[in-house]
């Protein structure tokens, strides 16, 4: 493999925690992204003449270190810092209650007085280490849209001179909720091929389920890090169900059950149970619910549309998301009321919309129920518009009957 090849497969893989490392001795974020950027440079300019090294991690934060180390020194943290997020990760105590550097940075990115609409953005970049256009695609935002919204975001927070510490154990039941969005919106981007990803890299989706775990046991007692959990095996376990032996994309309704992981659906209703035996109700125990119906589905022979219909109404009432009011007109028309979901698909305000694919997906299998092939053309012409995953927009392509599956539902 050559160096600029590896050097993109670490940045892919494993980026986020190499940040993660660097800021964790007190740097700031935007400090320790600029010395990683640093480091790949010297990669690129040095790795072709002198071999890629056999630890190229190591090597990086190795010379990420020297670039801070060689800053400080010259009495230039301060002009680094501007627009960065300045942090100081509390005492060794406090430190060892995460057992995860990027765990831990996430928590200290959901500090109440950020921005709400902003913290998970935030995290999603300076921690799990997606660019501004794969952020946008998942907030269904234009990239420079997003990219700006970050910009001011990071200057805010350092013009304010916003010192975080690692929260007390207190304070964590206060942030979780940012926390879990954003793992899940990492999860998301792995899963859906956001912006262009291949739907078979699991690199994101593998971090996710992965972070989410260490949530779960960070915090016994909260019964949301089991429900996302939950949800993300649920998801996890079609995957190998989502593409034929040709590589074609098989919706939800027509994959081969056989094909699911057995054991990681277990596992997803066993958290589930648990999480739900303390009686609070919360949006991903109700979104892992809804893929505990629909891997029933091969069991019993159908789908349970009714169970499904209340679980979404409890959602939409709960956390009425672009993403959960397209889903339930979605289940919506799966059972068999075309005219009432394309009235709800009506009947959402956000502008996010109009860049959002399953919504058109949705909206184009509603107008085609319907018996109005025109405006149905329109829709899915929007949709295959929106469409980067090539499987995907294969499929759509190729879609000749009415169907709500081109978008392969995960929650």
């Amino acid at each position: 493999m050559d160096a600029g090849q590896t050097a993109q497969d670490v940045a892919r893989r494993s980026y986020g925690r190499l940040v993660a490392m660097l800021a964790a001795r007190g740097t700031g974020l935007a400090a320790a992204e600029d010395a990683l950027a640093d480091a790949f440079a010297a990669a690129l300019a040095t790795w072709p003449a002198r071999g890629i090294p056999a630890n190229p991690e190591a090597w990086l934060v190795t010379t990420a270190r020297n670039r801070l180390a060689n800053t400080r020194r010259s009495r230039r943290v301060s002009e680094a810092a501007t627009g960065e997020i300045l942090m100081r990760l509390g005492d060794a105590q406090a430190a060892s209650d995460f057992p995860d550097e990027r765990l831990k940075l996430l928590f200290v990115c959901a500090h109440p007085d950020i921005d709400p609409s902003i913290r998970t953005p935030l995290m999603l970049q300076t921690v799990l280490g997606l660019d501004a256009a794969r952020i946008a695609s998942a907030f269904a935002v234009q990239p420079a849209a997003m990219g700006q919204r970050l910009v001011r975001a990071k200057a805010r927070i350092g013009a304010s001179g916003l010192r975080f510490e690692v929260p007390d154990v207190a304070d964590l039941d206060l942030r979780v909720a940012d926390v879990l969005e954003a793992i899940y919106g990492a999860y998301g981007t792995g899963w859906d091929a956001i912006a262009g990803a291949d739907g078979d890299e699991k690199g994101l989706s593998g971090e996710a389920i992965y972070l989410g775990r260490l949530v779960a046991a960070l915090l016994p007692d909260h019964p949301e890090p089991k429900g996302l959990l939950s949800l993300m095996l649920f998801c996890e376990a079609r995957r190998p169900a989502r593409f034929d032996a040709a590589g074609a994309f098989v919706p939800l309704a027509a994959q081969d059950a056989r094909r699911w992981t057995r054991d990681l659906i277990i596992e997803a209703d066993a958290l589930l149970t648990l999480a739900s035996k303390a009686g609070r109700f919360g949006r991903f125990q109700c979104e892992a619910a809804i893929q505990s119906v629909h891997v029933q589905r091969p069991i019993v022979g159908h789908l349970n549309h009714e169970a499904i219909g209340l679980l979404y109404r409890m959602l939409v009432a709960h956390a009425p998301t672009l993403g959960n009011r397209v889903g339930q007109a979605a289940a919506t028309l799966d059972a068999g009321d075309p005219a009432r979901a394309l009235d709800q698909l009506d009947a959402i305000e956000s502008d996010g919309k109009e860049r959002y694919q399953p919504y058109w997906v949705t909206r184009r299998a509603c107008l085609e129920a319907l018996g109005r092939p025109d405006e149905a053309g329109q829709a899915l012409e929007r949709a295959i518009g929106l469409t980067e995953h090539p499987r995907l927009r294969a499929y759509l392509l190729a879609s000749a009957r009415p169907t709500t599956e081109g978008v392969d539902r995960a929650g």
